[in-house]
């Protein structure tokens, strides 16, 4: 997905630097925006078109993409102009402002979202009985394995907790502050940070049906 954006994208600035030599111009910052739109769709969708994870399957997960990457990026540009072309740099912010407020947004409403959702799968669901007290006593192997490793975080719930936390005020808080007062640079390090600890968070936050056979060992 990375390679198939990179590629043309590339291919579009040298033609962008051909034209400059030539003093010609060319379209390539359109589509450049063009497609990063379209990486942001298409790796959103690859979460949200899985039904079985309830907290991914929503438009929300493919929003969320989307404005995440716009926030970071024009954060990102702000920090560029200011170094490069100053006039742009609080037009960059002031963007950067909005896409990180409304990705705030975005985000609050999924958490909020996934919050009220109850799992769909149960261990009665999952035996096909129906006794209301069943315990899952072991998972068919005495060590970890593959699954064990990569569907299921093993963190305590409190650790999530801060983690949530921390990329509320990573990812969102602190840069809106930062971009206000101008601190462009700081405030793309700091949302970079913080985006590292939503994303990790999205994939904590997933409960896997498959982790029903996976509760204990012996």
């Amino acid at each position: 997905m990375t390679s198939a954006f990179a590629a043309p994208i590339l291919a579009l600035f040298a033609a962008d630097l051909y034209g400059a030599l030539r003093g010609s111009a060319t379209l390539s910052p359109a589509f450049a925006a063009a497609a990063c739109i379209g990486l942001f769709v298409c790796t959103g969708m690859i979460y949200a078109c899985l039904k079985f994870l309830q907290e991914w399957a929503s438009p929300l997960t493919v929003v969320n993409f989307g404005l995440l990457g716009c926030a970071s990026g024009l954060t990102a540009a702000a920090t560029l102009a200011s170094w490069l072309e100053p006039a742009l740099a609080r037009p960059y912010a002031l963007a950067a402002l909005a896409a990180t407020l409304l990705a705030a947004a975005m985000r609050a409403a999924t958490l909020l979202r996934n919050r009220r959702l109850r799992p769909r799968s149960t261990l009665q669901t999952a035996i096909g009985v129906k006794h209301p007290a069943i315990t899952q006593k072991a998972q068919g192997a005495m060590g970890g394995s593959f699954n064990t490793r990569e569907f299921f975080h093993g963190r305590e719930p409190r650790m999530l907790r801060l983690v949530r936390a921390g990329f509320l005020v990573g990812a969102f808080a602190a840069p809106l502050a930062l971009l206000a007062v101008g601190w462009y640079g700081v405030a793309f390090g700091v949302q970079f940070a913080g985006l590292l600890a939503e994303r990790w968070y999205f994939f904590a936050e997933a409960r896997h049906p498959q982790n029903l056979y996976y509760q204990a060992i012996a």
